[in-house]
């Protein structure tokens, strides 16, 4: 026995000896081949170094740093950061170059697929400019995990990929331009069986969602976030053993909760999409193992059952505008691990005091909210239960928060974040007692007095925002400067002022937006406060006269509208894409220096004193420019002539000013505009009968100008498709009303308010306006509302029959036809307008019977026919049971209420002669009117047989030259020959 011990001793010496003869033998050689060494090289030189992924690393503790800064010639590749060798045959199989700062493009011949042993590729959170994920990552065959996340690429990825048959690990995510071929994903699912993690969130798909992915007993994590993916989810069991991350947030996915069998590892599930319904089912109790639970903007209903509170080991759940209704379940108390809950934006119900307490064994809380539900009542003290509470969310509750707030809320040692917003607290804010608060928002209360100064000691404060409440008194700039740290203050909407000691050192190093509109400030503004940092500044609707200096070299939006700004106008920062002075009284011209602002994207300089002639390149200094309002000021010359090609102008508005000239023709190429308000000018020109080539053009103005001659036809198939607010009134037009335009309106036509989104005209923050007449008043509209139609064709030349057509504009909600030349009678099909809520045709010379049809506009506010030649009875019912005597005025036919004068029962009246002469005498045009059945010129001649027996030759030459315009009036009925004359 010992002789056999003795020998294996040997045996295993010998063996040893062998291999450390063979360590040492091969320490003296490189272990890396020279040509891998030369394709590292050369893979370093194919990208520069590119630091602008530093602070993206730092807010999620990566290590960054340039690791082919240590691949240097001459030394042993296998040493490299990032590099990882076989240590017997020097291949490299490894390669981790994440977070190097890499910035180039990864081209098809690139040296990176000269290593075919590679089994781990990760290249994760680099820049490679837009590369596609080619055919050459698919020549790996002995790769397992590949990372190629948040790194630039965009296009198709190659079907290469789904060869790649070893991976357990594949990673594209946050490469938000990469997209997969049609059929792509569902290859690469089939193909690679072995997956055990797969993360494409962000990569286009666009694909029903497979089926058999959940077929993968393999699967430990899938994360499909915001793919595009569709279809409906499986409703049987899910047996995944394994699987402990899913994540499908951001999809069009449809059906219920997914169902988990009990034998499951689930950590971690995401799921956002509103066709996500039903309940939440019980069997939710079954993911025991569940430490994050995120249901957000999902289309769920009923209650939450109170199986929810098995899941011990959840320590974060979210539950964000889901649907849920009812009260908050008493096991959600058991959940004691809990750290972050989110139940925001659903419809919970019930004393906030109850909901709190179910909270109070939640000493791990960190992060709670509860806004947008329907709690009531005060906050409770119970709160103060939850002393490693960092974050307390509670806005916009929809039965609104009261009463003040509590103390103990200012004695929270660990509170970082406090939102109360939207609600309806009242009282004085307390002092707070500890500097640990980072955010502040209290906006939207009903809270008065003074700001306290606490506040101003907390200098760890980053964002306060106490706008929209009561607040008063005087703030002194130097309390402000205290705050070291703010980057965004809001006190907009109170009663404040401002006071600028002389001792303040302007300085607050970190502010980046500053709103104080609509408070009490006035004076000459001076606090220049964040020189390098600022970058949004709002001072509108105060009193400040204005400027000490403007020092601020990065601002990009600038409101100081409804001000007392006097003298000329200061030219906005190159960094500015929004400006602001509307309603000042500034004055002078504007400098031809404004055109070097290239990004300007809002430029509103109305109501003012401008005056001057419009500089040239105002039409296209910026390729970015949406809307140019320069209403109400006293500028004259032509509007600019020249506009980019390609521009963005959404609104043009000259509305008030001198300007003359015709329109100019370039505006055919502002193919995104929708308003245009040239009203209130001294514009000579046709109707501009191009526009209606402008597919987005939603309001037109032209209103108050001298614009003349016939609108005539077009030869566009389907022009101002878009046009819902038109106002030509106080023009020089003539001709028949437009007939082709108005059945070209579809905007005004069939329009399902119910399934319209209300919006307003305009883009985010800056809301267009007009000025129209409505109901007989000028009335301005500060916001559009997108549902808001309007005709305005009064004050012009037009004559002719009133066109059957405009009765297809069932969604018009106001009309005025008045002080024009309009003969005939009002169509019947008047009754279709549905909507409608003015109808002027006041001034003009419309015959006959106001048509009964009328009687069912339920919504008609305003109606005023008088001065034309109506007859007959008033029709009764609904809305004509509310007009009075103005609205029939001068129409002497008329009989019935509200008029004094009776009609006779089961009689029409006839026409008054007053109310049908054109003449003193008495032209009797019932004989006229008979002629419609026999001939114009007949009946014509049977009146005036009648008329002139007895009468002077001179009257008698009158009338007949009358009867020859009415006869060649009644032959200018086409189109062709309205637009031959025009």
């Amino acid at each position: 026995m010992m002789s056999k011990l003795l020998l294996l001793c040997f045996l295993f010496f010998l063996s040893c000896s062998q291999l450390l003869s063979f360590s040492f033998s091969n320490s003296t050689k490189p272990l890396c081949p020279h040509h891998q060494t030369l394709a590292l090289l050369q893979l370093k030189q194919s990208f520069a170094i590119k630091k602008s992924y530093s602070d993206y690393f730092e807010d999620r503790h990566l290590p960054y740093y340039p690791k082919t800064e240590s691949w240097k010639k001459g030394s042993d590749c296998c040493s490299w950061d990032g590099v990882t060798c076989d240590w017997v045959t020097g291949h490299v199989i490894e390669l981790d170059l994440s977070c190097s700062w890499l910035f180039g493009t990864i081209h098809s011949n690139t040296t990176l697929f000269l290593f075919p042993h590679l089994q781990r590729l990760n290249l994760a959170f680099n820049d490679f400019n837009g590369s596609s994920v080619s055919a050459g990552f698919g020549r790996f065959s002995s790769l397992t995990h590949l990372n190629l996340s948040d790194s630039g690429f965009s296009g198709l990825i190659s079907s290469e990929i789904s060869h790649l048959s070893n991976l357990v690990s594949l990673d594209l995510s946050e490469n938000y331009g990469a997209e997969f071929s049609p059929h792509g994903f569902n290859s690469l699912v089939q193909n690679l069986t072995k997956l055990q993690k797969l993360h494409l969130g962000g990569i286009s798909i666009s694909s029903i969602f497979p089926d058999s992915l959940l077929n993968r007993s393999s699967l430990i994590s899938l994360v499909l976030t915001d793919c595009g993916l569709h279809g409906r989810f499986p409703d049987h069991d899910i047996h995944l053993p394994k699987l402990e991350v899913l994540d499908l947030w951001g999809n069009y996915v449809s059906g219920n909760f997914p169902r988990f069998s009990e034998n499951n590892s689930l950590t971690e599930l995401y799921l956002s999409s509103k066709n996500f319904s039903g309940e939440l089912p019980a069997s939710i109790g079954n993911l025991k193992s569940l430490t994050t639970l995120f249901l957000l903007n999902c289309g769920f209903s009923g209650s939450i059952p109170s199986s929810i509170g098995n899941l011990k080991s959840l320590t974060t759940l979210v539950l964000y505008n889901c649907g849920f209704s009812g009260s908050i379940p008493a096991s959600l108390g058991n959940l004691t691990q809990i750290t972050f809950l989110y139940l925001n934006g659903n419809h919970f119900s019930g004393k906030i005091s109850k909901v709190i307490n179910v909270f109070n064994n939640f000493k791990n809380l960190i992060s709670l909210g509860l806004s947008s539900n329907n709690f009531s009542g005060q906050l409770p003290p119970s709160i103060r239960n939850l002393t490693n509470l960092q974050g307390l969310y509670l806005s916009d509750n929809f039965n609104l928060f009261n009463g003040t707030i509590p103390s103990f809320l200012y004695t929270l040692p660990s509170l970082l974040r406090l939102d109360l917003s939207h609600n309806k607290l009242t009282g004085h804010i307390g002092e707070f007692q500890f500097d640990s608060l980072e955010h502040i928002d209290l906006s939207m209360n009903e809270f008065y007095g003074s700001v306290p100064s606490s506040i101003f000691k907390l200098v760890n404060l980053r964002y306060l925002y106490l706008s929209s409440n009561n607040f008063s008194g005087v703030l002194e700039t130097s309390k402000i400067e205290n705050l070291r740290n703010l980057t965004d203050l809001d006190l907009s909407n109170n009663m404040l002022s401002l006071t600028t000691s002389d001792n303040s050192n302007s300085i607050l190093p970190n502010i980046e937006r500053l709103d104080f509109s609509n408070n009490s400030i006035s004076g000459v503004w001076s606090w220049n406060m964040g020189k390098d940092t600022l970058w949004y500044l709002n001072l509108s609707c105060n009193s400040i006269s204005g400027f000490e200096m403007f020092p601020w070299k990065n601002m990009q939006i600038l409101d100081l509208h409804s001000n007392l700004l006097q003298g000329p106008l200061p030219t906005p920062l190159n960094s500015t894409y929004f400006f602001s002075v509307s309603h000042n009284k500034l004055s002078g011209e504007i400098s031809p220096l404004i055109c070097k602002v290239s990004f300007m994207e809002i430029l509103d300089l109305s109501s003012n004193n401008l005056s001057g002639m419009l500089p040239h390149c105002l039409g296209n200094f910026s390729k970015y420019l949406l809307v140019l309002n320069l209403r109400r000021n006293q500028f004259h010359g032509t509007i600019p002539q020249t506009f980019l090609k390609g521009n963005a102008i959404r609104n043009l508005d000259f509305n008030d000013n001198q300007l003359e000239g015709p329109v100019p023709r370039s505006l055919i190429i502002c193919r995104k505009l929708e308003v245009l308000d040239l009203g209130n000018n001294k514009i000579n020109d046709t109707f501009p009968h191009w526009l209606g080539t402008l597919p987005e053009l939603q309001v037109l103005v032209l209103r108050s100008n001298s614009f003349h001659g016939h609108i005539g036809c077009s030869k566009i198939k389907s022009p101002f498709v878009s046009l819902k607010i038109i106002d030509l009134a106080h023009n020089d037009f003539e001709g028949d009303l437009p007939d082709m335009y108005l059945r070209s309106l579809k905007a005004i036509m069939n329009v399902d308010e119910g399934n319209t989104t209300r919006k307003y005209i305009g883009e985010g923050y800056y809301q267009d306006s007009i000025m129209v007449t409505i109901k007989g008043l000028e009335i301005e509209f500060v916001k559009i509302l997108n549902t808001f139609t309007t005709i305005d064709l009064s004050s012009n030349k037009f004559q002719g029959k009133i066109p059957e057509s405009i009765g297809n504009l069932n969604s018009l909600r106001e009309l005025n036809l008045s002080h024009n030349n309009l003969t005939g009678h009002i169509p019947s099909s008047f009754g279709n307008l549905k909507s409608l809520e003015s109808l002027d045709l006041s001034s003009n010379e419309l015959i006959g019977s106001i048509p009964q049809q009328l009687t069912s506009l339920t919504f008609l506010e305003v109606l005023n026919l008088s001065q034309n030649h109506l007859y007959g009875f008033i029709p009764q019912g609904n809305q004509f049971d509310t007009f009075g005597n103005d609205s029939y005025n001068e129409n002497l036919g008329l009989c019935g209420f509200p008029l004094s004068k009776k009609c006779v029962a089961d009689e029409t009246p006839e026409p008054s002669k007053e109310a049908d002469t054109e003449f003193d005498g008495g032209f009797d045009w019932k004989i006229t009117l008979m002629g419609y059945g026999c001939g114009l010129v007949i009946g014509l001649s049977l009146g005036c047989l009648v008329f002139l027996i007895g009468k002077p030759r001179w009257f008698v030459w009158i009338i007949e030259e009358n009867i020859h315009k009415k006869i060649r009036r009644s032959k200018r009925s086409t189109c062709r020959q309205g637009a031959r004359r025009n």
